[in-house]
């Protein structure tokens, strides 16, 4: 570190309140602190380590494995998450609105939250337990529309819905859903006027009495059921989002089966989904696509870079 003043070598000189290095110059012997423009607002960590650092994360390492490779605390990793989420959360309000659609997808995908649903007691925070994330993409863009976490209930299912519509452009598009009952009534009060609305449901073959399975049974057929509006046949489909369902078990670690990396707190579980789906978006390019899902729907024109979700 060169002075500012007579450009002579200085020497650390402490840190300031806001953890910032100070300097003393060895010739004039002013004192100086480095500027502290590169960082996330209210950390002191230069953004070459915080991208490190929520990369590491979105490729599916654990909390306790990014503590390893960077050298930070758990609970550092843990508010650059939270702080990471907040941003991507209000990118995702701001840009995915009026989308034009034409076949949507939707399924929720269970996880939990400090304890399994069957441990919870009448004495925990409600948010223990059962987290559901209910997710839409449109098929052909790979775009993920929406997205929500609660519940498996109606309430939950009415709140993904009401951000569905605001996400999707007034026109007419098509729904396909499992046979999850609230869908019954979410859809057509919401969508009606926009939205053909069919449900797919899989029937499974019996697994052997007492045998313990952690893969689905095998499918034996499908029930394809006309709810609203008069949907192409060809389009009543789930296979899409169920294939984004591994995506997501992939790439957030807390959302892997059979592991102890599974959440504690509902905003860390929560912002870990805004980091991923805001990625998925806008900087991860499809393979199949060879664009970001963001570039096919039109709402980009280039690959954006993980700094740029932040900035």
């Amino acid at each position: 570190m060169h002075c500012p003043t007579c450009q002579a070598d200085a020497q650390r000189f402490g840190t300031n309140r806001n953890g910032s290095q100070r300097f003393r110059c060895v010739e004039c012997k002013k004192t100086f602190s480095e500027k502290l423009t590169d960082r996330l607002p209210g950390s002191t960590i230069p953004m070459d380590t915080v991208e490190k650092v929520l990369q590491l994360l979105i490729e599916g390492c654990s909390v306790r494995s990014v503590e390893r490779i960077s050298g930070l605390h758990r609970d550092t990793i843990l508010k650059l998450l939270v702080s990471a989420g907040e941003k991507c959360e209000a990118l995702l309000g701001r840009l995915i609105v009026n989308v034009t659609v034409k076949d949507i997808q939707c399924d929720e995908m269970w996880g939990f939250i400090q304890k399994k649903e069957k441990m919870v007691t009448a004495d925990d925070d409600p948010n223990y337990g059962d987290a559901y994330c209910f997710v839409a993409m449109e098929t052909n863009t790979k775009l993920v529309l929406n997205f929500a976490l609660g519940k498996r209930n109606q309430a939950t299912t009415d709140i993904f819905i009401e951000g569905l519509r605001h996400a999707t452009a007034h026109g007419k598009f098509q729904i396909t859903t499992d046979g999850f009952q609230p869908y019954r009534t979410s859809i057509p009060n919401t969508l009606e006027d926009r939205a053909s609305f069919a449900t797919l449901t899989k029937v499974y073959r019996a697994t052997p009495g007492g045998e313990r399975r952690y893969s689905p049974a095998e499918v034996v057929a499908t029930e394809v059921v006309p709810v609203m509006g008069e949907p192409d046949p060809k389009k009543i489909c789930t296979s899409h989002i169920e294939r984004q369902n591994l995506t997501m078990r992939m790439q957030i670690r807390r959302l892997t089966r059979l592991t102890n990396a599974f959440s504690k707190k509902w905003e860390n579980h929560w912002a870990a989904l805004c980091l991923h789906f805001a990625y998925y978006n806008f900087c991860r390019i499809h393979r199949t696509l060879r664009v970001t899902p963001a570039m096919q729907a039109g709402i980009s024109d280039h690959p954006w870079e993980l700094r740029d979700l932040l900035a």
